[in-house]
């Protein structure tokens, strides 16, 4: 390929028809074709301001390009535009040609000389040139790397002067071949002015504030008044944090609540119970269903009868499991959870727990950043699909035994094992206090629920009081032990 310009009385303007690009297009930006010995080649020529051709970008038909003069910092098209309203920029010369032909050749509409890996250069170098527009519309590729040049760009023009038009092709000229040269001039006139991720006005979600708001809708708990009076319910798109001392209940107390949500409010809930199998988070559900406890009397059961309450407690499947034998690595978890929360559409899930999760995760052994990073992903995952989430997590070890966890100490946010995150990112954390070595029966079957956290209304203190029912395998609400 010679390296010295092609003279324009070798390059010729035509239609390029396989594009929808008209001859009188091409005349404009002085984009032709040329023939270099067997080769046809499109040739993109740059031009200064008084009409010097600076280089010659040529395209081959393999989609080969190659740069003839000296290539510079400069637009495809800036020669013809000095100042005006609304200027666009698309990726490619094609592109260009495309917009400026839909616009009748009238309005400005230059692209990028080498793809969007050059639009930060090329717009620092011509930053002047760009403020000259009342508006700078940028047309990238509908693609990642047309998405990663807009974000190379922004903030660079004055404020409010960028705006950023959607296309529904991947650009421009895919819009034309598709029959959908309109909406390119839509996408001009309807573009939004640039801001990054996760910056929005307020205005401009008026819509969405008044819909109905998924936080918005309480559920209660399934025990007493003094719960929900303090907490107003649990809420989709929340983090709640449930802890307590070893063998204090928390995992039961997670499926009564899943288990009210379920039947009595309709709900689908997703069950992430890594220290049993889904056996046995099975038989427990259906222990509640029935008010029996089904493990310690297996033998004499009537399976029969048992049957119809599986079918009755189970035949919508609104309870999704996980079985995560062998499979509690970091990456396979979080994506089971969002599965659960984005496939099966589970209104809530409970991740019961936090510690064995932390197990399986490789951070090079430092539990407090592993835990830092698991509760982020969490709160993450709450945040971005509105599920809500119960979490169990563990106490830290007291080596005083009068206000040992396990003989009913009195816990607090600091107890929690771990890591800052878990009483920083939660909405709402409740902790089980119960005496397991108390002398009296009663005592030790009772469990108070107090509430360390509570985002949503802000009350905290001594929420209430729960009863093992062993003969029905239940935790029970005691209305008239509750003080509200």
């Amino acid at each position: 390929m010679k390296q010295k310009i092609i003279e324009q009385n070798d390059i010729e303007i035509r239609d390029l028809k396989a594009r929808g690009i008209t001859a009188e297009t091409c005349k404009r930006y002085k984009y032709g074709v040329s023939h270099t010995g067997n080769n046809t080649v499109q040739v993109a020529q740059y031009l200064t301001d008084d009409g010097v051709v600076q280089f010659q970008k040529l395209r081959t038909k393999d989609k080969k390009f190659y740069v003839l003069g000296k290539a510079t910092d400069i637009f495809f098209g800036q020669h013809l535009f000095n100042h005006g309203k609304k200027l666009v920029i698309t990726e490619g010369e094609i592109d260009c040609l495309t917009v400026s032909q839909m616009g009748g050749n009238k309005w400005p509409v230059v692209s990028l000389p080498f793809g969007c890996g050059s639009a930060k250069k090329v717009f620092t170098k011509n930053l002047e040139w760009l403020e000259g527009f009342e508006e700078v519309i940028v047309m990238f590729d509908m693609d990642t790397q047309g998405r990663k040049a807009v974000e190379d760009v922004q903030g660079m023009l004055t404020p409010h002067k960028m705006k950023i038009a959607d296309l529904p092709e991947k650009d421009a000229n895919a819009c034309l071949l598709a029959g959908k040269g309109d909406a390119i001039i839509n996408a001009i006139f309807s573009a939004k002015e640039y801001r990054p991720d996760g910056i929005i006005n307020a205005a401009d979600i008026e819509d969405a504030f008044f819909e109905d708001d998924i936080e918005s809708k309480c559920y209660d708990y399934p025990w007493c008044k003094g719960l929900n009076n303090m907490t107003h319910g649990i809420r989709k798109g929340e983090l709640v944090m449930l802890t307590a001392g070893t063998g204090i209940g928390k995992s039961t107390a997670a499926r009564e609540i899943a288990y009210k949500l379920k039947v009595q409010d309709g709900l689908k809930i997703g069950l992430v119970f890594l220290e049993e199998n889904p056996k046995k988070t099975v038989r427990e559900l259906l222990s509640i269903h029935v008010s029996k406890p089904l493990s310690l009397m297996w033998a004499k059961i009537d399976k029969k009868e048992l049957r119809k309450a599986y079918e009755e407690l189970f035949s919508d499947k609104n309870f999704v499991l996980y079985d995560h034998f062998g499979s509690i690595e970091s990456g396979n978890l979080l994506s089971r959870i969002r599965y659960l929360a984005v496939a099966e559409q589970c209104d809530f899930i409970i991740f019961d727990h936090i510690s064995i999760a932390v197990s399986g995760m490789d951070e090079g052994g430092d539990e407090r950043k592993t835990i830092d990073k698991l509760m982020t992903q969490l709160r993450s995952l709450v945040e971005e699909t509105g599920v809500g989430m119960i979490v169990i997590s563990h106490l830290k070890k007291t080596m005083n035994k009068e206000n040992s966890f396990e003989e009913g100490g009195i816990i607090s946010l600091d107890d929690l094992r771990g890591s800052g995150t878990l009483k920083q990112l939660p909405d709402e954390v409740l902790a089980l206090e119960r005496n397991q070595q108390a002398t009296d029966e009663e005592e030790r079957n009772m469990i108070k629920i107090r509430v360390l956290k509570n985002r949503f209304a802000g009350t905290t203190g001594l929420a209430g009081y729960l009863y093992w029912n062993k003969d029905k395998h239940r935790l029970m609400g005691d209305e008239e032990a509750c003080q509200f």
